[in-house]
Parts: structure tokens; C-alpha cells; sequence
């Protein structure tokens, strides 16, 4: 799935499931020793993506443990993002020359809980989920845009190295194109001396599953 919304420089791993081989080294285990099973589970198999994605970079496994608010730590010279929900673990790396970020997120394909919807819609973004919603049921359109705004957070993070809230990003979603684009409602991140205003991403829904996916090129010029 997520290899048919990214871009052939980044390299993709995901798992529908939970396989004998994902181990962990002993700083990743470490970094988990009171989770819950579900918890253990999902962090193992997507540091088991990541290495996957890594061996495909060529680079030796390492481990992958946690900075600032729980992103992850990548070796030197690469960049990444990881995902999971129930049912999928994914990771996605490229080499820090090839992009400039990568924010991935994956959500079962159901509606969002009761009342979750207010707290991370604008008003604006209310309003196309209504039309949407009557243009065509057959997709959690609400679900949708918040998949996209949990990969624009992980996009924002490494850059940042700050917050962002629900309310500070405002999601329009294609879907003829399958495209989403993110603009950003507080000063942008700047790369390589170029501020940005906001992300564009692609998405895929498919085995009861959204997948989102931003891959952030280096400013041209910048």
C-alpha cells in the first residue's frame, strides 16, 4: 500500500501482522518494559519495518529509539517516519540528501469516535466533510482527514522540533487524485532559508485500512 503513495527514493516496509522475527534490541526493549501486549506488539514490528527499510538503504540494523515527544531516532544521514494501527505497521526512510522530511500515518477505515471529529476539524474543513459525505459514503472522510493531519505532524516535528496542533493545519482532500494538501495556519517550518506554508501528501484507502503520506522535497533552490 505504502509504496504506491511514495516516491521511489524512500524506501517502504509495512506488516499486516505481527511476524516471529521482530525482535528488539536490548535499548529498544528497554524503552518498553511496562507496555501492555498490544503496545509491545506494535512498537516491535515497526522497528522491524524500519530495519527492513534500512537494509534496503544499505544500511546494518541499529536501534531505533525515542527523542523529543516519542519521534523516533534515525542514524545518521536518514530520515523517516513510522505508523501503526491495528492490523498494520509500517515504516518509510530515505536518505536526508534525497528528501527533506517524511510524515506517514495509517487508521482503520471507520468513523472517528463520537466527538472527535470537533476537536481536530476547522470549521472550513466541517463543512467539505458534509458535502463529501453526501457526494460519496463509501469513505470515512472524517477518519481521512485526520490520518492526513497526523502525517502532516510528523512531517512538521523533525523540523520544528515543536508542537502542532489539530487546529493549525487545514486539510483539503482530492479525490480524484487521491492528494490532500496541508496549509498551515501558524508560521511554516524554513528550509534551506525557503519558509514553507504547508504539505502535500497522498493517500490510499484500501483493505479496511487509510494510509496517508507526505514526502517533503529540499526546497528548489534553497
Amino acid at each position: 500500500m505504502l509504496e504506491r503513495i511514495m516516491p521511489t527514493a524512500v524506501a517502504v516496509a509495512e506488516e499486516f501482522g505481527d511476524p516471529p522475527a521482530a525482535t528488539l534490541f536490548p535499548a529498544e526493549a528497554a524503552l518498553i518494559t511496562r507496555a501492555v501486549d498490544k503496545r509491545r506488539r506494535e512498537f516491535t514490528t515497526a522497528r522491524y519495518c524500519a530495519r527492513r527499510a534500512l537494509a534496503a538503504l544499505g544500511h546494518p540494523p541499529a536501534p531505533i529509539l525515542r527523542g523529543d515527544r516519542g519521534a523516533p531516532e534515525w542514524p545518521a544521514g536518514i530520515i523517516g517516519s513510522l505508523t501503526h494501527c491495528d492490523g498494520y505497521r509500517a515504516a518509510a526512510l530515505t536518505h536526508a540528501t534525497d528528501l527533506a522530511s517524511i510524515g506517514i500515518d495509517a487508521e482503520p477505515h471507520a468513523p472517528l469516535p463520537g466527538g472527535v471529529l470537533d476537536s481536530i476539524a476547522r470549521p472550513e474543513e466541517q463543512r467539505w466533510l458534509a458535502a463529501a459525505r453526501a457526494a460519496d459514503p463509501t469513505v470515512c472522510w472524517d477518519r481521512l482527514v485526520f490520518c492526513a493531519k497526523e502525517a502532516v505532524y510528523k512531517t512538521w516535528f523533525p523540523l520544528t522540533g515543536r508542537w502542532l496542533g489539530f487546529e493549525d493545519a487545514s486539510v483539503t482532500i482530492d479525490p480524484g487524485t487521491t492528494t490532500f494538501r496541508a496549509r498551515l495556519m501558524v508560521p511554516g517550518p524554513v528550509v534551506a532559508d525557503v519558509q514553507l506554508d504547508g504539505f502535500t501528501g497522498r493517500w490510499v484507502v484500501e483493505r479496511g485500512l487509510i494510509v496517508t503520506a507526505i514526502a517533503l522535497a529540499h526546497p528548489a533552490g534553497g
